[in-house]
């Protein structure tokens, strides 16, 4: 058969960059950029191009798999795998109820439209509050700040690329992670556009990251980033430079954020920061005069002690300088389907309608902090989880103290793993079930419309069928629901359309939210609105406009008054903790960082053969100083160590990082059941050097605190024969 090539879109992350696949005899043989989509534009970054070896990897799962006593995996029937887990969750949730099963889905999970819909109305059918994902680790209190400062977590401030004059990134490393909670192909092109056009971007990192190195950068004590923030506004108020006509238009409470930032003057806050006054003076000045400046933080700003705060922060900062909802400035993006209206009908659309059973912690979007995980396991009383489905995803890599998740799992009565491989999570699985990859279903980037810095939409349909017995998630969550006599309804209305027979797909739904929405055709009423089959007959995409829309921000506050919170009494309270925090612990001098790397996602692409080339290598980036200071040289083993646990990793000595901060990637130190290539890799899990203890997580959001973990840095004895003495380690599971 003659090879075909057929279009579609990388879901790896959120640039959804356009790429082209080969197809000979039903099989994926390369993957390309796609010229034609008309924003990444012939571009795909190496992840894109790798997919080729993930969809064909042989230590792929293409067969249902149930766990034998002595550890290993058997094959058997999708109805031998069906039927047993049926009625083994069915026993439990007779015996304890639907409260007594926990879901926890990956960040694959957010890139398919039908994956989490299908999750949320299982959950929802056993009346399971036991919701948990990948955001508790990457990005829960972003929509905590949306929802106490705009009163819906998912109206996003994304910045105006196009038009800005200055673009202020916090922990923020677009140049590898292209983006996040912004979906901008092509990001490199567009961030050196804004210098070419005479702007500037400004980076804050503790590390001179692929971006701050090509950028102006401001280097910052690992998790300070609240206290510069509210220098910044100390000198906006100080000095006048605030824009009280947009205070007063857009927002109620400035008074309460001046209070909170009176004290923080650059001189105060220069010794926790590192960041000299003239600089935060600067910057400030420079912020408030500029014609369109954009204000931006992710990952790197979010994973400290003081997330939320600090979410709050860029946005209030946006707001008193006249950038909120400006061209050129942070503004908000808007797509043919109402994403927040959707999420409000499958109640999704939350923040703090329930708390943890164990440290009393708010749901975010419905998802509950994935770090209490194992506690919700072991702890006995109402609501403790004795089933627990896991999909697209690999928490004992990616939660605090993957030991405990991993015992916990091991003590489950059900425990069940729907994914390409068996990982470090799913060799605890009863039963591993074959997920296809974006490959293989037909998508719709249902989460992202709101955040194109360029509105667009795209729409795939598989490339090719599933390999083996994969299916996807919502079929398997079909199935599984119809064994226990339960219909996984994701809102009101299905539910109500399925009392009547009508029994919808998600194909099907994904239409009628399509064709209802604000630019639907409204079923032919409407000739020039959106329906699926219309979509479908651009498969590169559709630009939908040129620019951002400014002035929406009063009509999408769910407050009455249409009107910001800048004083939200969680906030206020908030810094209240901080500014009352005691000093720095002796014992554990030296700060930890996390990064990415472009050739890494997350943990599940490390079986890539593409993207381990080169004899790669897991290592922790330490200052040259830091490492001579313990007798540490390049490429030796170092031990590092924080007041939760300590890992054995060669050491880099590199001046990236500043001194006194130490950077390690996280997602190595695989021990999966079936990816060779990863185990092999070697590395070390970074999170065992962070806590679960609830009383150690970030209060307003849950997240766990993975960035600026107070450590100290030893060397590692060596013997003479040039092997390392190794520190004590938690035994394997």
């Amino acid at each position: 058969m003659a090879a075909e090539e057929r279009v579609t879109y990388c879901r790896i992350c959120e640039p959804l960059c356009g790429i082209v696949a080969t197809v000979e005899d039903g099989r994926v043989t390369k993957l390309r950029p796609d010229p034609d989509n008309p924003l990444s534009a012939g571009f795909a970054c190496p992840k894109g191009i790798a997919m080729a070896d993930v969809q064909n990897d042989p230590d792929r799962v293409m067969h249902p798999l149930r766990r034998r006593d002595d550890g290993s995996f058997e094959r058997v029937s999708w109805d031998d795998a069906l039927d047993e887990i049926g009625i083994r969750l069915k026993r439990i949730i007779d015996q304890r109820g639907g409260k007594a099963v926990g879901w926890y889905m990956g960040n694959p999970g957010a890139f398919s439209y039908s994956h989490p819909l299908w999750v949320l109305g299982f959950l929802s059918a056993i009346r399971s509050r036991h919701y948990y994902t990948a955001s508790a680790q990457d990005v829960s209190n972003r929509f905590a700040t949306s929802a106490l400062m705009y009163g819906s977590p998912f109206l996003l401030p994304i910045p105006d690329l196009k038009r800005t004059e200055l673009l202020l990134m916090v922990g923020a490393n677009p140049l590898v992670s292209h983006g996040s909670l912004m979906t901008a192909p092509r990001i490199k092109d567009q961030l050196h556009a804004i210098t070419a056009r005479g702007g500037r971007v400004v980076v804050v990192d503790p590390r001179r990251s692929e971006t701050a190195r090509e950028f102006e950068h401001i280097p910052i004590t690992p998790d300070t980033d609240a206290w510069l923030l509210l220098s910044l506004l100390n000198v906006v108020f100080a000095e006048g430079l605030e824009d009280a006509g947009a205070i007063a238009r857009q927002s109620r409470g400035v008074e309460a954020l001046r209070e909170m930032s009176a004290e923080a003057t650059p001189e105060a806050t220069e010794g926790r920061t590192g960041v000299p006054a003239a600089d935060a003076r600067k910057l400030a000045r420079d912020l408030a005069a500029a014609e369109g400046a954009a204000i931006y933080g992710r990952t790197g700003s979010c994973l400290g002690r003081n997330g939320t705060l600090v979410s709050f922060l860029l946005d209030a900062l946006s707001l008193v300088t006249g950038n909120l909802d400006t061209e050129g400035g942070s503004m908000f993006g808007s797509g043919p389907i109402d994403f927040a209206r959707v999420a409000d009908q499958i109640g999704a659309g939350t923040y703090d309608a329930t708390r943890t059973r164990i440290g009393d912690l708010p749901e975010v979007l419905g998802q509950l902090p994935a770090s209490v995980m194992a506690k919700e396991m072991d702890t006995p009383g109402e609501r403790q989880i004795r089933a627990m489905f896991v999909s697209a995803g690999n928490p004992v890599l990616s939660v605090p103290n993957g030991e405990e998740l991993s015992a916990a799992l091991e003590g489950l009565d059900l425990c069940v793993a729907i994914d390409l491989y068996v990982s470090d999570t799913a060799r605890h699985a009863d039963f591993v079930l074959p997920a296809t990859t974006f490959l293989e279903r037909e998508d719709f980037p249902l989460p992202f419309l709101n955040l194109h810095t360029t509105p667009y939409v795209q729409m795939t349909e598989a490339v090719v069928a599933p390999r083996g017995e994969a299916r996807q998630e919502w079929e398997i969550i079909e199935a599984i629901s119809k064994r226990i006599g339960v219909v996984p309804s994701p809102s009101g209305a299905v539910r109500a359309l399925r009392k009547f027979g009508i029994k919808l797909t998600p194909r099907r739904l994904l239409d009628l939210l399509l064709r209802t929405g604000p630019d639907g055709d409204r079923f032919g009423l409407r000739r020039s609105g959106w329906s699926l089959g219309k979509l479908a007959r651009s498969p590169h995409g559709v630009v939908l406009d040129e620019y951002l829309r400014a002035g929406v921000l009063a009509k999408a506050v769910r407050f009455e008054d249409g009107r910001v919170r800048l004083d939200p009494p969680q906030v206020l309270e908030e810094a209240v903790r901080m500014k009352s925090r005691n000093g720095d612990d002796p014992e554990f001098p030296l700060r930890l960082i996390g990064l990415r790397e472009l050739r890494s996602h997350n943990s599940w692409m490390h079986n890539a053969a593409l993207l381990m080339r080169g004899g790669r290598e897991h290592c922790a980036r330490v200052h040259p100083e830091d490492a001579a200071a313990h007798g540490i040289a390049e490429g030796e083993p170092c031990r590092i160590s924080s007041p939760h646990g300590q890992i054995e990793i060669v050491a880099r000595l590199t001046d990236e990082v500043s001194r006194g901060t130490i950077a390690v990637p996280h997602g190595w130190g695989h021990r999966g059941g079936g990816w060779e290539r990863a185990n092999e890799a070697g590395g070390v899990n970074v999170n065992q050097l962070a806590s679960s203890d609830p009383a150690d997580l970030e209060r307003l959001a849950g997240m766990a605190f993975l960035n600026g973990i107070p450590v100290r840095l030893e060397a590692v004895r060596v013997d003479g024969n040039g092997a390392a003495a190794r520190a004590a380690e938690p035994a394997a599971v």
